[in-house]
């Protein structure tokens, strides 16, 4: 088995979105973006900590008004992880929130006005040292581009993402990121492919608008893992029409499956048949749950019966194969004297995986000293 993926990512330059690098070198990271009043802050700060609970990166919060402003000033001070502010139109609220620690604006440079407004804000994320992300989105092009070409094309995206790319060079400002989404999966990939034969800034990946939590995870899952399998791709959200929380789980299901980045465990488990000796689906559901918070990557294989159980545990960190009563137990692929008890195996499992997990933190400890 792979372990490390065979995918050669396309050259980009790096930008700093606060503390976290995105493009160049850097692992590709995972964000989502609050889905609460901006202005009731309480809310806005939990949901927050939620995301950056489950792993996220980098999180977009959607700043309307100046009274949005106001309140991104306080959220800001209450959390860690990195915040893009997201703004259409007023060129007053992207200076406001830059001057409030925006560590991203999200901003298109040709929807804000004249060359002295856009001038203005560039000018002002220069000084912060505060990149920003151009946002193309297939249901908002320019009324010409959509006259041009009767509808979203690919070739319309990219125009439309140049022009703005265009207005950042003019300004001499290369410390921006760029993404052109669209609902539809060929669409989308179609124009990063487009653009990332054309610049070298990082790109920010997206399925806008997927859907639901089923449905937009597997058209997500199709359209970003065509253009991540191509080496596209510097960041990522995954966009559903569910609780944020689940895009960031996700977007690093998608990049684990990919061998990109790993984080968590990656649960190898069987459909389950009629051979399995005990109730595969609920004991790996159970375990997921129980397991959000470990960050240590591990392959952990779940299987219900010894005919593929064997298999898959000799090349997984820890694995359980099924059998009658008492299943057996593999540790770093070499079968253990020890059984479980198939009545009590989530317990079991977790205790083992807990342990497994802390004497590999460990082991990456005494790696990375021995380095310095």
């Amino acid at each position: 088995m792979f372990k490390e993926s065979p995918i050669v990512r396309r050259k980009s330059s790096q930008i700093m979105v606060g503390n976290v690098p995105v493009g160049g070198d850097a692992p590709i990271t995972v964000q989502s973006m609050t889905n609460t009043l901006t202005t009731d802050v309480k809310a806005t700060v939990a949901q927050i900590k939620s995301l950056e609970a489950v792993g996220a990166d980098i999180v977009r919060v959607s700043v309307p008004t100046m009274d949005a402003a106001e309140a991104f000033k306080e959220i800001k001070k209450q959390v860690n992880v990195p915040l893009v502010t997201d703004i259409h139109f007023d060129y007053r609220i992207a200076l406001k929130v830059a001057e409030y620690g925006a560590d991203c604006l999200r901003i298109n440079p040709g929807n804000i006005g004249n060359e002295q407004r856009i001038r203005a804000v560039v000018d002002s994320a220069r000084d912060k040292n505060i990149p920003i992300r151009i946002g193309v989105n297939g249901g908002s092009l320019e009324k010409d581009l959509q006259e041009k070409y009767g509808e979203p094309t690919p070739q319309a995206l990219l125009e439309s993402a140049l022009r703005h790319v265009d207005i950042l060079d003019r300004l001499n400002f290369n410390q921006f990121k760029v993404s052109v989404k669209a609902s539809d999966v060929f669409l989308a990939v179609g124009a990063y492919r487009l653009l990332a034969a054309q610049i070298e800034n990082p790109l920010h990946l997206g399925i806008t608008e997927a859907g639901g939590f089923r449905s937009g995870s597997v058209k997500s899952a199709i359209g970003l893992g065509m253009l991540l399998n191509e080496g596209i791709g510097d960041t990522l959200r995954v966009s559903l029409a569910a609780d944020p929380v689940q895009e960031i789980k996700v977007g690093f299901d998608i990049l684990k499956s990919l061998k990109l980045r790993s984080r968590g465990i990656n649960f190898i488990a069987c459909p389950s048949c009629s051979r399995q000796e005990f109730d595969v689906i609920s004991t790996v559901n159970e375990l997921e749950e129980r397991l959000e918070d470990l960050i240590t990557p591990m392959d952990v294989s779940i299987i219900g019966c010894i005919v593929n159980g064997p298999g898959e545990a000799l090349i997984s960190d820890l694995g359980l194969t099924g059998s009658s009563k008492k299943s057996g137990y593999y540790l770093d692929g070499v079968r253990q004297k020890e059984r479980f008890d198939n009545k009590q195996l989530v317990d079991q499992l977790e205790e083992r995986i807990r342990a497994k997990a802390k004497l590999m933190d460990e082991s990456a400890k005494i790696d990375i000293k021995e380095v310095d």
